[in-house]
């Protein structure tokens, strides 16, 4: 038996980011799942963008929702 002591743990974040990837991983497979040149596309691949630069889609404002979407 070790005179060691048991080292410190700590469980992960409750947000630790694996929700805003799963989010980015569907809407980037809906965009690839659309028409090319579709309006629908475009904005997946808005949302894409947003996530991908920081950005998160917890919001009521329905301008910052436009503005994600980019319209």
């Amino acid at each position: 038996m070790s005179n060691q002591r048991m080292g410190k743990t700590h469980k992960a974040a409750a947000n630790d980011g694996t929700g805003e990837m799963k989010l980015r991983i569907f809407f980037r497979k809906a965009a690839e799942l659309m028409e090319p040149e579709s309006d629908a596309q475009f904005y997946f691949e808005q949302i894409v963008e947003h996530i991908n630069n920081g950005g998160n889609l917890n919001t009521d404002d329905p301008k910052a929702i436009g503005r994600i979407l980019g319209v």
